[in-house]
């Protein structure tokens, strides 16, 4: 038997563009797909004194490259050879100030922010594009606290002739203030937070050309001043852009075009409305050759996240046809590559799809149309060819195309292997050279027995994945204490057809120390369809608690299971889910560990909180039916909260509102904070974390 330990595992991390890169010796290897040659970084680089940290580089062909050093750009070949650039003699750029952030490159140029204003830097020299007139108004930054699949704020043109960027005016926005501890007397920190149901920021889209120094603003008008604007797209031309205009209340969007030239509206291409929600995470995706056809997804028009084919005179029909959701990853022009759960929503695998061949004639859309999407334009007779499943083991396949779509690296694991990579032919996935095998990182390790199974929710109607760890050295005969780590929000699916089940380690630590422990998805999580995320719609909390109840009573029936020590843990979402368990079964749960908990939905910000919940004005009694405050004279079992003081995520309002609740009941509580630490603890506070939640359910549970 091997003796228990405490570890750490680094694991091999993956596929960055159609190269991998190892973590082990942080080199990055290229693999061409017609010959045998690796070419590391050191190549790549020359023997530069470069950061690939601070490296951008992309692969141009086969054997030739293009990178930005910091101070210039290059064109090189696998020889070592320099390649002249096209189209421009002077490449050396200017150094970039100290503090420049959202380092964008833009052509032969680089785009940054600094301070809320945003700059360009040429080889002639830093220009600024926008500069901010006051505080709360900044540009080139991601907006919407990084939602509707929003990660920043700058979009060069595909020529890099001109540059679209976000100007967000958040003056109107109530600050909250943030207690920094490590200067000499203490000072504060005051962020601008958007809280449901108050003032949000205002967004808008500027298009700057580079060549003529000028800036337009897209001309939106849709919904009031506080609407959100996602999937910013350039047409390949550049003569077009294309917005997803969301009205704050997120129950209607607008898909528009607008002239890049002046700005203008040009027409709505689909509307959408949802009485849940409607929830736009993605651009949209030109087909290869077209600057008239483009694919999106929605999951607002047949139950799924599909995809369908849009034109630019409005027309949308159907391109993926499963009930399940789908992920784009790609076109060439004649096939779409995508990844569904169609087999399970556990497994992820990976399919092509043959593209209609278009034949358009211009036609008035009938009023038959489907609902939740209306549009006019033109009607394509072609018909998508059957899909064909490329990858073949079950399980989770992570998969990167060639840019020319003719290979991809298929990165996958399953419950019992920990990680194959291959490289397959993108047509129907024959594998063409196997490139890694992973052994089994914990085979130094005491491991228990994991198990995937399903459960019913709570309503009948879907079945929720789980995965069980049993303690080491199990004996049926014995009966042991059980932890359940819940997430159980929206994005928050935590139970995947991977290597055991996708395990944390810590479920380890703790199955060595003797618990049972338990995760388990719940309507209101990713990856089931339209019907089991919105199943939260409104009352956030309830449908997940009951159906990790259900969870709970399944494994209350099994005879080694302890039924009088049971605990939860889990952390944001799952700190609130903690609580709630905690406060309304309190004859289920004897202790709990909550971590950055939401307390009240009220103190949330907008562009979240107002999705799932709507308001406090238009939702009184679901925000009445969810806040915490009012259940904390419910508390029975012994619950330590544990907070990052400097959180701008789930602001300190949250828990200590709670905490003082139970003074006012006398209800006992236990309350860690972390003074440095933000929403997501790090580093040696990390450790220092971990070791207390361990602590916690030892000396308790």
């Amino acid at each position: 038997m091997m003796p228990y330990r405490n570890f750490l595992l680094t694991a091999t991390l993956l596929a960055v563009s159609f190269s991998l890169s190892s973590a082990q010796d942080g080199v990055l290897k290229r693999y061409p797909a017609h010959a045998g040659k690796m070419l590391t970084m050191e190549q790549v680089i020359l023997n530069r004194k470069l950061s690939p940290a601070n490296l951008y580089c992309q692969w141009v062909s086969d054997t030739t490259y293009a990178f930005y050093d910091g101070k210039a750009w290059a064109v090189r070949d696998i020889s070592g050879k320099d390649l002249p650039l096209p189209g421009e003699d002077k490449t050396q750029l200017p150094d970039l100030p100290q503090g420049a952030e959202n380092k964008t490159p833009c052509g032969n140029s680089i785009a940054y922010t600094l301070n809320g204003s945003l700059y360009l830097a040429t080889p002639q020299g830093i220009r600024p594009i926008a500069e901010s007139p006051a505080d709360g108004i900044v540009f080139g930054t991601t907006v919407s606290r990084n939602e509707f699949g929003i990660n920043g704020g700058i979009f060069p043109s595909p020529d890099g002739s001109e540059i679209a960027f976000f100007r967000k005016d958040e003056t109107r926005v109530t600050k909250f203030p943030l207690l920094d501890i490590t200067t000499r007397t203490g000072s504060l920190r005051e962020i601008r937070y958007p809280m449901n149901g108050m003032a949000s920021e205002h967004i808008s889209l500027g298009i700057y050309d580079i060549s003529k120094g000028r800036t337009l603003y897209v001309q939106v008008t849709d919904f009031d001043d506080e609407r959100y604007l996602t999937g910013v797209t350039w047409s390949p031309d550049g003569k077009y852009i294309y917005i997803h205009v969301l009205a704050r209340s997120q129950h209607e969007l607008h898909l528009n075009m607008y002239r890049t030239s002046d700005g203008r509206f040009v027409r709505t291409l689909l509307t959408e409305q949802n009485d849940a929600w409607v929830e736009p995470q993605d651009p949209l995706w030109f087909v290869t050759g077209r600057t008239d056809l483009m694919i999106y997804r929605t999951d607002n028009r047949d139950g799924y996240r599909n995809l369908y084919l849009i034109d630019t005179l409005g027309t949308v029909r159907r391109l993926t046809t499963v009930d399940a959701d789908v992920e784009y990853l790609g076109n060439d022009g004649k096939s779409a590559w995508y990844a569904s759960a169609e087999v399970s929503p556990a497994e992820r695998q990976v399919y092509r799809l043959t593209l209609p061949e278009e034949r358009f004639r211009n036609v008035v859309r009938q009023a038959h149309q489907p609902s939740g999407m209306t549009g006019k334009g033109t009607v394509a007779t072609g018909k998508a060819g059957k899909p064909v499943r490329l990858t073949k083991g079950a399980g989770w396949h992570e998969v990167a195309l060639s840019p020319d779509c003719k290979y991809l690296i298929d990165n996958y694991s399953g419950f019992n292997t920990p990680r194959e990579v291959s490289l397959c032919l993108a047509a129907d996935g024959t594998k063409l050279r196997h490139l890694l095998s992973a052994s089994d990182p914990l085979a130094e390790f005491a491991t228990g027995e994991v198990l995937l199974g399903t459960v019913k929710s709570a309503d009948g109607r879907f079945d929720n994945h789980y995965r069980l760890y049993k303690p080491v050295d199990f004996d049926p005969a014995k009966k042991y204490p059980v932890i359940l780590y819940v997430y159980g929000g929206p994005h928050g699916q935590m139970v995947y057809d991977r290597w055991l089940g996708g395990i944390r380690l810590w479920e380890m630590l703790m199955a060595q120390k003797g618990y049972v422990v338990y995760v388990q998805d719940n309507r209101g999580t990713q990856n089931h369809g339209a019907a089991y995320e919105k199943a939260i719609n409104r009352r956030c909390g309830a449908a997940e608690m009951e159906d990790q109840r259900v969870g709970i009573r399944m494994l209350q029936s099994l005879p080694w299971i302890d039924k009088d020590r049971i605990g939860v843990h889990g952390w944001s979402y799952g700190g609130f889910m903690t609580i709630s368990l905690m406060t309304h079964y309190p004859e289920v749960f004897k202790v709990g560990v909550a971590g950055g908990p939401v307390i009240d939905w009220k103190w949330y910000e907008v562009m979240y909180g107002e999705r799932y919940m709507d308001t406090p004005g238009t939702n009184p009694d679901g925000f009445a039916a969810t806040s915490l405050i009012d259940k904390a004279k419910d508390l029975k079992g012994r619950l330590l909260i544990c907070q990052g003081a400097v959180d701008n995520t789930v602001v300190w309002e949250h828990s200590l509102s709670f905490v003082q609740e139970c003074i006012r009941q006398q209800v006992p509580l236990d309350y860690f904070p972390y003074p440095v630490a933000e929403h997501n603890v790090f580093g040696r506070d990390r450790v220092h974390l971990m070791d207390k939640v361990t602590d916690y359910f030892d000396v308790f549970l």
